[in-house]
């Protein structure tokens, strides 16, 4: 049988389907069965040229709600197969209920997920036997050669042959629900009546049964059997009002969410007011008595402010920065824990708490963190927005400006990341005429400026768009927001 070999750099172009945070992503239409069967194979041959799967190996699938899940999720383990080895299949279960699995198990796995953005998109996303891929991981996929069997597709990339794979298995829902029912306290959220907002979230069933069976009582909100696009760094105007009014309509202690594929949590307070994911993971890290924590430069500085933690380390956006640095400071008696500005939280270490014992997650979580602030907020004897106003008084706000050329925005920070420290004050200073003096630029992952004000100012281009991202922090929300839009208005005068 004659085949075609297919370079995987190559594939990223022709096909529109390229790597992003963890894996691929692309239009459905672009996620043909034969470009994900290929993907996927560049997978399997890296783990086993890197011995970390051996023939006959076993790789674990899941995927989301979304309509093309089902069909790419057939594809992929097809390629397991395909390549020698027996796929698992865990069914429709959130991403770190999959990689749980993996981890525990020690197997590779995979989960079928466009996470927040539109039903018109989706992704596959990798996990090694211990994590989620890394960049290092990333580019050997990349460097990968494929054999393309002839005979297999048809003209436009579709199975000739249909394959659905083996059947479902509970396990990986299963275990993810245990792994907090055997760690918090038996009962711990009786007499509190929490509000699920279900939407098309692939953690909505777990999570009623997850708070239910903790003692929660739990009324289900805006189920939709449409997919719909929840964003817990940008929340839907709709979102808001629906919380709101949800609230106001019932004695919740909170409402809980996630995005499509369950790793990063919405959760707000007793108000229906959302809290923003990198304030909820300080909590998070709070509740687990966390000793260090790593979290991306674009996060509140209230984790630092806080004092609660032995240290802070910042890294650029992006769960696979997070988690090397996670990796880097792991000890024999610090638990290292991290958290993004999307609210996914992430375990490096094992926690112990009451003689109990959480094994390490790293990857995103949302459940943990909901869980971890209504527990906080208990042992407080306060509620949750309350126990906002424990933490320091720092808001944050974000924009992008669209259609600004990545090569003019490299260009502009170039001037503020030189060598020269002075330079750099000086070109800040001209672009920032009345923000006073830079105390501190952190140009990790674009420039991050923090005035004699303390205000914060930080600017990135986007990574997959002509877009340069600002982000501010003030000591009100007025002051986030309108600083924000100050920016964003000078930005477009540059050029």
């Amino acid at each position: 049988m004659a085949e075609q070999q297919v370079q995987i750099d190559q594939l990223m172009t022709s096909s529109g389907v390229a790597f992003g945070t963890s894996g691929v992503r692309g239009l459905v239409v672009e996620m043909t069965d034969q470009v994900c069967w290929l993907y996927v194979s560049a997978f399997i041959q890296y783990l086993k040229s890197s011995q970390q799967l051996q023939v006959c190996g076993k790789v674990a699938v899941a995927g989301d709600l979304r309509f093309s899940s089902p069909r790419i999720m057939a594809a992929a383990m097809r390629a397991v197969r395909d390549h020698g080895c027996e796929p698992i299949n865990c069914g429709h279960v959130p991403t770190p209920a999959v990689a749980l699995y993996g981890f525990s198990h020690e197997l590779p796995s995979m989960m079928v997920t466009g996470s927040h953005i539109p039903d018109d998109r989706n992704g596959i996303k990798f996990n090694t036997l211990t994590g989620e891929i890394l960049k290092a991981d990333e580019l050997a996929i990349r460097e990968q050669s494929v054999s393309l069997p002839d005979g297999q597709f048809d003209s436009l990339g579709k199975f000739v042959q249909p394959y659905l794979g083996p059947e479902a298995i509970a396990a990986a829902h299963d275990d993810y629900i245990k792994r907090f029912t055997d760690f918090l306290p038996a009962g711990c959220l009786a007499g509190k009546t929490i509000g699920l907002y279900e939407h098309s979230s692939v953690s909505r069933d777990c999570l009623k049964i997850l708070l239910e069976a903790l003692g929660a009582s739990v009324i289900s909100l805006g189920r939709s059997e449409q997919f719909i696009s929840v964003d817990t760094e940008a929340i839907r105007p709709e979102d808001v009002v629906l919380a709101q009014q949800w609230a106001s309509e019932h004695d919740f202690a909170c409402i809980i969410s996630t995005d499509g594929d369950g790793d990063r949590p919405l959760v707000s307070d007793e108000n229906g007011n959302w809290l923003r994911g990198d304030v909820a993971g300080i909590l998070c890290a709070e509740y687990l008595q966390a000793d260090r924590v790593v979290t991306p430069v674009s996060s509140n500085s209230a984790v630092e402010k806080s004092g609660y933690f032995e240290s802070v380390e910042r890294t650029r956006i992006g769960s696979p920065y997070v988690i090397e640095a996670m990796t880097a400071l792991l000890s024999s008696d610090k638990a290292v824990v991290g958290y993004e500005a999307n609210g996914g939280f992430l375990q490096a270490s094992d926690i112990m708490r009451d003689g109990k014992v959480m094994r390490s997650l790293p990857t995103r979580d949302a459940a943990m963190v909901p869980l971890a602030i209504l527990l906080l907020a208990d042992k407080k004897a306060m509620t949750i927005s309350t126990l906002l106003m424990t933490l320091p008084a720092r808001y944050t706000a974000s924009d992008r400006l669209k259609a600004f050329s990545t090569t003019l925005s490299q260009s502009i920070l170039a001037t503020m990341q030189t060598d020269n420290h002075l330079d750099n004050i000086a070109a800040i200073q001209q672009r920032f005429p009345d923000l006073g003096m830079p105390i501190d630029i952190n140009t990790v992952d674009g420039v991050r400026m923090t005035f004699e004000s303390d205000d914060i100012v930080h600017l990135r281009p986007s990574g997959n768009a002509p877009e340069l991202r600002c982000y501010t922090e003030s000591a009100s929300t007025e002051r986030a927001e309108s600083l924000n839009q100050s920016c964003i208005a000078l930005m477009k005068t540059w050029h």
